[in-house]
């Protein structure tokens, strides 16, 4: 039997230690972006968005 299988992980710890105030997410900036043109976007270049590039798709 593996070490792994008889030992059970527990992520509640790290994830209590980081949300202390219960949210999971950030504040929101309100800047909206037009998120399925920045996906398909991604996808062309295979790698994240810089700030400049993600400022294309942003709502105003």
């Amino acid at each position: 039997m593996l070490a792994m299988e008889r030992k059970p992980v527990d992520f509640t710890h790290d994830i209590s230690y980081y949300a202390k105030d219960s949210r999971l997410t950030g504040e929101p900036d309100g800047k909206r972006y037009q998120w399925r043109a920045m996906i398909e976007r991604f996808k062309q270049l295979g790698r994240p968005l810089t700030e400049e590039e993600a400022e294309e798709f942003r709502i105003k």
